[in-house]
């Protein structure tokens, strides 16, 4: 049996018809750069994120640093982050000039350890940029709280999080601003690049909506110096489309993470050899449509993680690595000084996380075959 990482083509067979359909009208329209599409699907995802404003750009790492530029971030300036995500998250900040404070993560959640934020904060500290990384909100309360103490910005970086919620909001409209990707493995992709940064803010958005077309109103008059980070309308149009399902897709992922869950607990891996990821998540919760974890991926802490992995691919299993080496590590960072032991815990989870199969699409019989293969290595059930 053959179980990839990611099925997109089972993905696209549910919408295909829709999707050509939008396709053709852009090519219709012949109106390839900031067509009506591209309003229509600001609204509509600001709208699913519970935010008022929506500014389509060219890629997640776009909305990122858009969303730096519209706050002003630059030289001198600090934003803590975390060091366990994707390179965006700090190269973003790190072409501004900006210097990012990298802190550890919780081990559970992954995401930023909200203990270790007040103490990190200094004059220079301009922005707080939590990562809801894997579909799961940060603690936003704490980071709100401290936002407002010290009168500093929020960007949340929800690239792998749209639709996923919290106490205080959905993800992207707790912040100032919330950047989401539409890289085509994301739980929305597009067809391509593509990405969008929402705020509750009019100011910030309009600020942002002069950036990413080179600070140019009116056309050919310049007040400030932005870039092309505009989202193209074939994009937009693939979005649109997409987004009516992305809730009945969440659902797919969640019913799948629930399998999981059960089947490694009934072979009896957990704990000597397996850690599933850590949710709140229930049956109950899944069927009154929980929305705190929306599984962008599903990722294990495994035993012998590498050696897992290459048995994992010989049997035809996709799986992935999120991520081999955390940022502070990175040698493009090394300037900033971190020892190797200084985030344990962000170095801990690089060396034993695995990202298992977990689309929507995924079968009673391709999950049973995941586990069943992670047992035949341990030798265990």
């Amino acid at each position: 049996m053959k179980v990839p990482l990611l099925d997109l083509k089972a993905q696209y067979q549910t919408v295909r018809s829709e999707i050509e359909k939008a396709v053709a009208q852009v090519f219709e329209d012949q109106n390839f750069i900031m067509g009506k599409q591209v309003q229509a699907c600001e609204e509509a995802v600001a709208a699913y994120s519970g935010a008022r404003f929506g500014v389509g750009v060219s890629s997640g790492t776009d909305a990122l640093l858009l969303a730096l530029m519209a706050e002003g971030v630059g030289p001198g300036d600090e934003v803590i982050t975390c060091s366990y995500t994707f390179f965006a998250t700090a190269g973003s900040i790190w072409r501004l000039g900006a210097k990012p404070v990298f802190l550890d993560i919780d081990p559970d959640t992954f995401n930023i350890d909200v203990q270790q934020i007040e103490a990190a904060i200094t004059p220079r500290t301009k922005v707080l940029m939590p990562v809801h990384l894997f579909g799961q909100m940060s603690s936003m309360q704490e980071i709100v709280e401290l936002a407002r103490k010290y009168g500093l910005a929020i960007i949340e970086d929800a690239a792998q999080a749209i639709g996923s919620s919290h106490p205080l909001g959905r993800a992207g409209s707790v912040g100032d601003y919330g950047c989401f990707s539409f890289f085509p493995s994301k739980n929305l992709g597009g067809a391509g690049d593509g990405g969008m940064v929402v705020t509750n803010d009019e100011v910030r958005a309009e600020r942002m909506r002069l950036l990413r077309n080179h600070g140019a109103k009116p056309k050919y008059y310049h007040k400030v110096v932005g870039g092309n980070f505009r989202l193209d309308t074939l994009q937009a149009a693939v979005v649109l489309a997409k987004l009516p399902h992305l809730d009945s897709w969440m659902r797919g992922r969640q019913r799948n993470a629930l399998r999981y869950d059960r089947l490694f607990q009934v072979a009896g891996l957990l704990g000597e050899h397996i850690r599933t990821p850590k949710h709140g998540l229930t049956q109950a919760s899944w069927q009154s449509g929980d929305h705190s974890h929306i599984f962008n991926q599903y990722v294990i802490r495994a035993e012998r993680r590498d050696e897992l992995l290459a048995h994992l691919k010989q049997n035809d299993i996709g799986a992935e690595i999120y991520y081999p080496v955390p940022l502070h590590r990175q040698e493009c960072f090394a300037s900033l000084g971190y020892a190797e032991s200084s985030l344990p815990q962000s170095e801990s989870a690089s060396h034993e996380t695995l990202a298992l199969p977990i689309y929507p699409e995924l079968t009673d019989e391709q999950a049973a075959y995941v586990v069943s293969t992670i047992v035949a290595f341990y030798g265990a059930g």
